[in-house]
């Protein structure tokens, strides 16, 4: 079992930056991939981005492609979203997830999901 618990949202002014990170226990971590999702009012949860096990490779959404960057610290059992350039489009609730063998955007092949945390991008 993983449990996940998301920090750092907030409210920022388009254009600002966010760092969200998640903290994950369990013995395993190291073993996952992890991803980011986002889920805004009325729309389903969409893919965000997503890093292997190591941190050797990385995957996002086209929206977010050069805009966001995924890391990942394995002795802090530890995953973050460096977000920059936000726009008000941005804005949803964030979720952690973990448990996937892929570095993939499915939501449906990870099976531990945080609380989520919400971003708001105002113009």
């Amino acid at each position: 079992q993983v449990q996940l618990v998301e920090s750092g949202g907030g409210l920022v002014q388009a254009g600002g930056s966010l760092r969200l990170s998640c903290a994950a226990s369990g013995s395993t971590f190291s073993s996952y991939a992890m991803g980011w999702f986002r889920q805004a009012p009325g729309k389903e949860r969409e893919f965000v981005a997503a890093i292997n096990w190591n941190g050797g490779y990385t995957h996002y959404a086209d929206s977010v492609q050069g805009r966001f960057t995924i890391s990942r610290d394995n002795a802090k059992n530890t995953i973050h979203l460096q977000m920059n350039s936000l726009k008000p489009e941005d804005t949803a609730v964030y979720y952690c997830a973990a448990g996937s063998t892929l570095a993939t955007g499915t939501v449906k092949l990870y099976p531990y999901w945080g609380q989520g945390t919400q971003v708001t991008v105002f113009s």
